[in-house]
């Protein structure tokens, strides 16, 4: 197991990448801080961990409020005494034009995309400089390299959890404490149904229109992200630091 006996504090957890994410980790016998801001989700994920051997707990908190997002460190402390990972999940998906975009659609998108993950890192990191390691893993997404039409909110939110995942790497590692970034492409979750809806069309429509851009010519699925966010997570990835790993089946170069 590639995880055993680490300790991982993952944010987003309840369906799509981050319920993958938490399954691969429990597979991998990471031991589980788990968060969600939906209960009922974040709980189906936490019984999935703990059905194939994780110990895991729950911390329902929303990651823009800094008070929540401390908790989760909290957390892992208490019941575990270190954090060795941080997965940075937690992620709203407001895709809209500047000319389209309320302030409060800026505010709540960079909530969570970037404010969540600088505070959950924020109080995460004390534990990792005192054990002289760790691995953060941030889920950015190709969206924060590329221009796509109307999505100038969560773009430009990506953009700056990539910028801030080389700049942690370059403050935290005096203290061996790695920093990188995923970069998913077009993977089918729940966020990708409630887009489908926007739109009004089939899901075949959606499919046919999106699969294409990638030159793999389909969809990821969530596991294919959480597969790379082990890897990264892990010793096997211990000379890789300030880097962003794209996981976009060739749409970037496509």
């Amino acid at each position: 197991m590639r995880l055993r006996g680490k300790v991982a504090i993952l944010t987003g957890v309840g369906a799509g990448i981050g319920e993958a994410i938490a399954i691969r980790f429990a597979e991998e016998g990471a031991r589980l801080v788990l968060n969600d801001i939906h209960e009922a989700n974040g709980v189906r994920t936490l019984e999935k961990a703990r059905a194939v051997g994780a110990e895991a707990e729950l911390v329902v908190a929303d990651v823009s409020q800094e008070d929540s997002a401390k908790i989760l460190s909290d957390k892992a402390l208490a019941r575990f005494g270190r954090i060795d990972i941080l997965v940075n999940n937690a992620a709203d998906f407001t895709q809209k034009s500047v000319e389209d975009a309320t302030l409060d659609d800026w505010r709540k998108v960079f909530g969570v995309n970037v404010f969540g993950t600088a505070m959950v890192a924020k109080h995460a990191i004390p534990a990792m400089k005192a054990q002289k390691g760790g691995s953060i893993v941030n889920i950015a997404s190709m969206s924060g390299i590329i221009a796509q039409a109307n999505f100038a909110t969560y773009n430009s939110s990506k953009g700056a959890v990539l910028s801030m995942t080389r700049c942690m790497a370059k403050d935290l590692a005096p203290w061996n404490i790695r920093v990188n970034a995923i970069c998913p492409g077009c993977v089918l979750t729940s966020a990708s149904y409630r887009e489908i809806e926007r739109l009004g069309i089939t899901f075949e429509e959606w499919r046919d229109r999106v699969a294409p851009g990638h030159m793999l010519n389909r969809l990821g699925d969530p596991i294919e992200v959480a597969n790379p966010t082990v890897f990264l997570a892990s010793d096997e990835a211990s000379f890789i630091t300030a880097e962003h790993l794209m996981v976009d089946g060739g749409y970037v170069w496509h």
